[in-house]
């Protein structure tokens, strides 16, 4: 039976005695962003707040020439030097950027690059990239010198290390729409365990091309030739699919004692994530809450959040899951918001968006609004459709996708703890 214990660890910070192991807390002390609208943290937040949907109407994308709704990153917002990075895929590119702006915000010196550790969950990879140079590979004398290395998704990962000159631990988490939560879950062991110091982890996705958009059409989950306001609509039964979107978003993750030793600032605590799978089959969507409604129960304990950032993305099975859990778990006062009607869904970018979105909450607070939604069908939950400004402590998290994973995240406001008995 587990046994919480306070002690004192370098005269600074709590760590809990669970078991026969010590366990100390793993907080936030930096992190970057790349989105539709949003080129670094703090227009993140403006879009978030200000309630501003960043979506467009791009042409030519779907089957017949249709067009489609999407969250885009223009390249202007990619300031790398182009000629070294030019054969890098787009996710390396936007992971490289958010990834500099987090470390930057952690105040990480050339020192620390030794011990960094880099994570990065994708869902698609490279696979824009790889649809552009397939045609080439028909050929050898046209296959370009770079498309082994595009095909391996680790390229992701790899390439924000050497960007960034980390010597640590390098690992590249492809589990869907879950990945950066996964990320973040396999970053959180590495530095209980000591295995590292600190950690780069989030996720990144530039899943926009023919090949991802013909197979969201195929399957009815995304809409062509229709307006931004009819598509892409949390927790409602008139939205008509969802909206493909592409971004990054990264964390400069480390130990309490490790933080307030270097004299960092810290901007939340990752309490807890709880994770498991439906195992359904390729390309489903299992109907049924009971997997999510452990996930999230597994990670929230005896905790009760201020409010929940939900997946909820415009695709009813996913949000019916959405409204099943919260009811199972909460009472119908509980505040749920989706940022998905702000910059579309990110794949697997998007649960380190939404701790990005949670961490900017608790710091400045507000609650972000959900865009477009009209909550029909939803009517009996606490959806946020305008900002809501009040102190928030605790947030959680929730993600799931195709093939079955559920990813549940809790993060709290920061405060040193004193010693206890």
């Amino acid at each position: 039976m587990s046994i919480n214990v306070l002690l004192r660890m370098n005269s600074y910070c709590l760590i809990e005695k669970v078991g026969f192991g010590i366990v100390e807390r793993i907080v936030v002390t930096g992190y970057g962003v790349l989105a539709p609208g949003a080129h670094n943290r703090h227009t993140f937040r403006e879009i978030l707040e200000q309630g501003i949907c960043t979506q467009e109407i791009v042409d030519n994308r779907g089957p017949g020439g249709s067009s489609i709704v999407a969250g885009l990153v223009h390249d202007e917002s990619i300031n790398l030097c182009k000629k070294k990075y030019k054969r890098y895929p787009k996710s390396s590119l936007m992971a490289m950027v958010a990834a500099e702006e987090a470390i930057r915000m952690a105040h990480i010196k050339e020192s620390h690059l030794q011990e960094l550790s880099v994570i990065i969950g994708s869902s698609g990879g490279a696979l824009n990239e790889i649809e552009e140079l397939a045609p080439r590979g028909e050929e050898y004398r046209t296959y370009p010198m770079h498309g082994l290395a595009i095909a391996d998704a680790h390229t992701i990962s790899s390439a924000v290390a050497v960007y960034l000159g980390a010597k640590g631990q390098v690992y590249t988490i492809t589990t869907g729409c879950t990945s950066s939560i996964d990320s973040i879950q396999l970053a959180m062991a590495l530095l209980q365990t000591k295995q590292t110091n600190r950690c780069v982890v989030g996720g990144t996705d530039s899943t926009l091309g023919r090949w991802s958009s013909y197979g969201f059409f195929k399957i009815r989950a995304v809409a062509g030739n229709t307006e931004i306001e009819n598509t892409g609509i949390p927790f409602s039964k008139n939205s008509n699919g969802f909206v493909l979107a592409e971004g990054a978003g990264m964390l400069v993750l480390e130990r309490e004692s490790d933080a307030l030793h270097r004299g960092a600032s810290i901007y939340g605590v990752i309490d807890k994530v709880g994770s498991n799978n439906n195992a359904t089959g390729l390309l489903l969507s299992n109907p049924s809450e009971k997997a999510m409604i452990l996930a999230l129960k597994d990670t929230l304990g005896d905790s009760s959040p201020d409010f929940i950032s939900s997946q909820a993305l415009g695709l009813s099975v996913n949000d019916d899951i959405e409204r099943k859990t919260y009811h199972a778990l909460f009472d119908r006062t509980m505040k749920i918001t989706s940022i998905k009607g702000t910059i579309g869904h990110t794949f697997g970018a998007t649960g380190a968006l939404q701790t990005i979105s949670a961490l900017q909450s608790i710091e400045h607070g507000f609650i972000p609004p959900t865009l477009k939604t009209d909550t029909y069908g939803f009517e009996d939950m606490g959806i946020v459709t305008q900002p809501i400004y009040q102190p928030i402590n605790r947030v959680a998290i929730t993600t799931h996708g195709l093939g079955g994973n559920n990813s549940c995240l809790l993060v709290s406001k920061y405060s040193k703890k004193t010693d206890s008995k």
